[in-house]
């Protein structure tokens, strides 16, 4: 897969559960506004239940007076009930948003943890410096470069049990470019 594939991917995939119109996915894609309509339906008749989590999960908001992450981080939304509809349907994409990016950090987070507790245990000669979304980087030295990204690997993919994989990918360099 390429860059450009991945990241027109992304787009597709994170904009339509955003609930982006075909008409910003085409000028983000460089492509008609049409074929980006397109698009967007052939996801939805090919990954049905995205459309059916879409529908009920700010039902469930307005329900409950909240939604909550896998791992039962509630976030509450009482303006899934306002008047003003532009409130309204922010909420009601921040009930859809919640549980996926919210379960997304409670892993991340979850992971940096474990990660640093089992650096510390092992002592091992590197420590974790940033966090970018849903990459870790850490300072390593050179020697103990394979033992790090094997732990670090372990612990990233091991940190929750789901239905799908999670798989991780680890890069070296000087620099978190480089690294990339």
């Amino acid at each position: 897969v390429t860059t450009e594939i991945r990241r027109q991917a992304k787009a597709i995939n994170f904009g339509i559960i955003y609930g982006m119109s075909a008409y910003r996915l085409g000028k983000d894609l460089g492509i008609p506004q049409k074929t980006a309509r397109q698009i967007i339906e052939r996801y939805f008749e090919r990954y049905q239940g995205v459309r059916s989590y879409m529908e009920n999960m700010p039902e469930v908001g307005r329900k409950q007076g909240y939604v909550s992450t896998l791992f039962k981080r509630k976030r509450f939304l009482p303006d899934l009930h306002s008047r003003n509809r532009n409130v309204r349907q922010f909420a009601e994409r921040t009930a859809i948003n919640t549980p996926i990016q919210g379960s997304a950090a409670d892993i991340i987070k979850l992971a940096m943890i474990r990660i640093d507790s089992a650096l510390q245990e092992r002592a091992l000669p590197g420590r974790m410096i940033l966090q970018v979304h849903d990459e870790l980087v850490f300072e390593i030295e050179a020697n103990a470069r394979e033992e790090v990204a094997n732990l670090v690997q372990h612990e990233m993919e091991s940190v929750a049990s789901l239905a799908v994989p999670l798989v991780v990918e680890v890069g070296y360099g000087a620099n978190w470019d480089e690294a990339h």
